[in-house]
């Protein structure tokens, strides 16, 4: 199993429009941060988690001319918005939360109404909950996770688990993530925020999880410069940033 990183950027992506700090301003391609997507593959599985507005963006420079199957964590904008995208890879299978269905039919009414107007996506959605379920080859099991008050869900699949926009995780979702080769977990930046993980706080809870190795995500410009950030942490750990293959 692979998995490659299309983005490690919050938000607002790095730089940030209109910001001249070092991190915004390094010319390091480890700084530079599309918005929070990795694909997952198995063989000829193709999974991908997330598709915010460099979707596009993203499978150009990564080559995805195929997809199994699209899995959302949430519906804010940077997680959804790039589904119209995903037109010329043929018809679309995704899968969600029921509110997160109900905001994208919502959304995007053009592609689920009876007289569907000629070339728009093909999109089947499949509703999920925090029950395991299969695509293809491969057992997903959804991990409730908390986004400030916002429920969301990661997903582990195999011995790998990602996660991301995550504030906090219960006890027993931890217990779902024992026996991890490999954790993606974010950390927004070094200081506190209200919604996200700073690094601090996710480092207490990759520790708690326990995965032989993490890696870091949905980072914005605040966290400061990978190569410095990344040669601070303790084995084991790391920020990962666009284009890294696992």
């Amino acid at each position: 199993m692979k998995l490659l990183f299309l983005g490690t950027g919050t938000s607002t992506g790095v730089p940030q429009i209109g910001c001249n700090c070092k991190v915004c301003s390094s010319n390091n391609l480890k700084d530079k941060r599309l918005r929070a997507s990795v694909l997952i593959s198995n063989g000829a599985t193709k999974l991908l988690i997330d598709c915010g507005p460099d979707l596009r963006q993203q499978l150009i420079t990564n080559q995805v001319i195929s997809l199994s199957a699209i899995l959302i964590t949430h519906d804010h904008y940077d997680h959804v918005s790039g589904l119209d995208d995903v037109r010329p890879l043929g018809e679309a299978q995704l899968y969600a939360e029921k509110r997160v269905l109900d905001v994208i039919r919502r959304n995007m009414p053009y592609c689920f109404s009876e007289n569907k107007y000629p070339g728009v996506p093909t999109i089947h959605l499949h509703q999920i909950d925090e029950n395991k379920f299969h695509i293809e080859n491969i057992e997903i099991q959804p991990i409730r996770i908390m986004h400030a008050k916002l429920p969301i869900l990661g997903f582990r699949i195999g011995h790998l688990a990602y996660l991301t926009d995550v504030k906090t995780i219960s006890d027993v979702a931890i217990e779902q993530l024992h026996n991890l080769d490999i954790l993606v977990l974010n950390a927004l930046r070094i200081s506190k925020h209200i919604s996200h993980l700073s690094l601090s706080e996710a480092m207490v809870i990759a520790k708690k999880i326990g995965a032989k190795k993490t890696y870091f995500t949905h980072i914005s410009h605040d966290m400061g410069l990978h190569s410095e950030v990344n040669n601070s942490l303790p084995n084991g750990f790391f920020l990962g940033y666009d284009g890294l293959e696992i």
